[in-house]
């Protein structure tokens, strides 16, 4: 009787002991945008990737929308550990003395998502994301969202026509210079508050891809929305290293898998997705779409390409030769 109760007693904790076992991973990934955008979705599918590939050994938790935490606030939550996984802006790194990142916000540096490419896929994004690690972070691949438009409540065409007016950035110190160099007064703000910013007058225009400027309903406080496609808004996808690092060597790459072909679908989407979300700010007919003529848009780059050199000491002389290097840019042939 006693051998039983022994049995029973053993075989009880076993159950328990693979029950326990069989507890997920939890991943906690926490970002700023709606579902519906690029990032939105790349989250999304990097979930239903993970889970699939690692048979329900890691739960991914998406939050997005700020619901976790704010612009300025998830950076220090993945470094104590409170998530795992967030995929700020490359214009976020700068406050944890990575400037290197900076140089994606260089207005007109990169012509288009070919140029881009040519560095996020190559030697220069690896090298980027490799500087991270001394800061406790893991960085995990480069997801696009688009090329940025200039909005505002009245038209913008010619860079004397941003003078005096207050224009939100993400906190950069070259979105700052970018604004200066246009004559506008750059007006730090979190992404979350920005719709009501424009609404109440607190600043008058912004600059954001399309996908971001419709899902956010900023077109419905902005009378203009300028086609300047003058700058880059990508994101790092990145890791609390030490949570990285532990991880069981089977999971991770598992793990590593779902990250490359969650990269592989936005990066595919991120075009389409704002293309999609310009037409749609179109029909609801709240914005007048500007199309700059090529002495425009030339005029626009004369004024924001002395902000490559600005910036130069900051993010590093090196760093932006190498990127000019990947893309065949010569800033000679604008001044």
């Amino acid at each position: 009787m006693k051998l039983k109760t022994v049995v029973f007693a053993l075989a009880a904790i076993g159950v328990m002991g693979a029950a326990q076992a069989a507890e997920p991973i939890v991943i906690k990934f926490s970002h700023v945008v709606a579902d519906d955008t690029p990032k939105g979705k790349g989250a999304l599918k990097f979930k239903e990737l993970a889970e699939k590939y690692t048979n329900g050994a890691v739960k991914v938790e998406v939050y997005p929308n700020s619901t976790l935490y704010k612009d300025k606030e998830e950076l220090e939550a993945l470094q104590l550990g409170a998530v795992q996984i967030i995929a700020p802006s490359l214009a976020k790194f700068g406050p944890l003395g990575v400037r290197q990142f900076e140089v994606f916000d260089l207005p007109y540096i990169f012509d288009g998502y070919e140029d881009l490419h040519k560095v996020t896929y190559g030697p220069v994004g690896k090298k980027l994301l490799a500087a991270l690690e001394p800061k406790g972070i893991k960085g995990l691949a480069y997801w696009d969202n688009g090329f940025k438009v200039f909005s505002a409540n009245k038209p913008l065409r010619k860079p004397e026509d941003f003078k005096g007016l207050k224009m939100r950035i993400q906190s950069s110190k070259v979105l700052e210079a970018q604004m200066r160099a246009l004559g506008a007064l750059p007006q730090v703000m979190a992404f979350s508050e920005v719709y009501q910013a424009l609404q109440t007058g607190v600043v008058d225009g912004t600059e954001n891809p399309p996908s971001n400027l419709y899902t956010q309903k900023m077109h419905e406080v902005q009378k203009y929305v300028t086609l300047s496609n003058h700058g880059y808004l990508g994101y790092a996808v990145i890791a609390n290293k030490r949570f990285w690092d532990g991880l069981p060597d089977t999971i991770r790459t598992q793990l590593e898998k779902a990250m490359k072909e969650a990269t592989e679908y936005v990066n595919d989407i991120a075009k389409e997705e704002n293309e999609k979300a310009l037409e749609a700010v179109r029909k609801a007919g709240t914005s007048e779409i500007i199309e700059l003529t090529p002495e425009e848009k030339l005029a626009l780059k004369k004024a924001l390409i002395p902000v490559h050199e600005e910036m130069a000491p900051r993010i590093g002389k090196k760093v932006i030769e190498m990127v000019y290097e990947g893309t065949g840019f010569d800033p000679k042939k604008l001044r």
